[in-house]
C-alpha cells in the first residue's frame, strides 16, 4: 500500500554524544502526537560491529527466537536488496512479534544507511573518536496493511539503535518513533511494551552474540581464546 513520503527523520543527533540524556529510558508523548521510546541496554561482551554484523546474518525463524524467545514469532523474509554476510543498508524485513501481552501484529522495517539520519561528517567524526560503534536505522510500520511511501518506506514510525564500545562490551541505546502517519496516537502501553521488548531482546542477544559472531569467523577475526 502506498501513501504520502515518510516524514524527515527526527533529530536524534544527542545520540552520538556518550553524555547523559534527559530521556534515557521511557517514553514521551511529542508535540505532534506521535511517541518517543527510549531503550538504553548494556550488553556484555559485545561490541558495535558484532551487532552491525547481526543484521547481515539472521534470516530464519529460528534465529529471530534466539534474539527474543517470547516476542519473536515469525521471519517473514527479507528482500533482495539484503546480502548475507555483506549488506543490508536499503533492504526491507517482514516479521511477526508480539509485546509481551500485545498479541501478535506484523512488523515491517526498511534499514537506511545512518547517513540518510545525521549528516555524513557527524557519522564520521563520530566512529573517528570512538563515541559511536554502530548506527542501525529503519523506518518500521506495525499491523497490517502497513502504509509505504513511493520508496517502500513505512511511513509511520523510525527506529536508531547507536551502539558505544566500553570495556565491558557496549552501551546500546534505542529509540522508537512511532504514530507519524498522523492517523492514531499510539498508547503510552504500547510504548512501554516496546520499550521492555527491545531491553529484553538485546539482551538475550548479548548472551549468545559474541560466541556467534566468531564462530561464524565474521570479518575475518581471529578466535580470542579465554585460556
Amino acid at each position: 500500500m502506498m501513501s504520502q513520503l515518510a516524514k524527515p527523520w527526527l533529530d536524534h543527533s544527542p545520540l552520538l554524544d556518550p553524555a547523559p540524556m534527559t530521556l534515557e529510558m521511557g517514553v514521551q508523548r511529542l508535540e505532534n502526537r506521535s511517541l518517543l521510546v527510549a531503550v538504553r541496554t548494556d550488553l556484555h561482551g559485545c561490541k558495535g560491529r558484532m551487532l552491525d554484523w547481526w543484521f547481515t546474518f539472521f534470516e530464519t525463524t529460528q534465529h529471530i527466537k534466539w534474539w527474543h524467545p517470547a516476542d519473536h514469532v515469525e521471519h517473514s523474509g527479507w528482500d533482495a536488496n539484503w546480502e548475507k554476510g555483506k549488506r543490508y543498508h536499503g533492504a526491507s524485513i517482514s516479521a511477526v512479534e508480539s509485546l509481551g501481552e500485545i498479541p501478535p501484529v506484523t512488523a515491517r522495517l526498511k534499514f537506511h544507511d545512518p547517513r540518510d539520519v545525521f549528516a555524513p561528517s557527524m557519522v564520521d567524526d563520530a566512529f573517528a573518536s570512538h563515541r559511536v560503534s554502530a548506527i542501525v536505522a529503519a523506518r518500521i510500520g506495525f499491523g497490517d496493511g502497513v502504509k509505504l511511501d513511493e520508496n517502500g518506506d513505512p511511513v509511520s514510525g523510525q527506529m536508531l539503535h547507536v551502539a558505544r564500545d566500553t570495556p565491558f562490551g557496549c552501551v546500546l541505546r534505542s529509540r522508537f518513533v512511532l504514530g507519524l502517519d498522523d492517523e492514531h496516537a499510539p498508547s503510552e502501553a504500547m510504548g512501554l511494551a516496546l520499550m521492555r521488548h527491545c531491553y529484553t531482546e538485546f539482551t538475550f542477544l548479548s548472551r549468545f552474540l559474541p560466541s556467534l559472531y566468531f564462530g561464524e569467523k565474521a570479518n575475518g577475526e581471529e578466535v580470542p581464546l579465554p585460556w
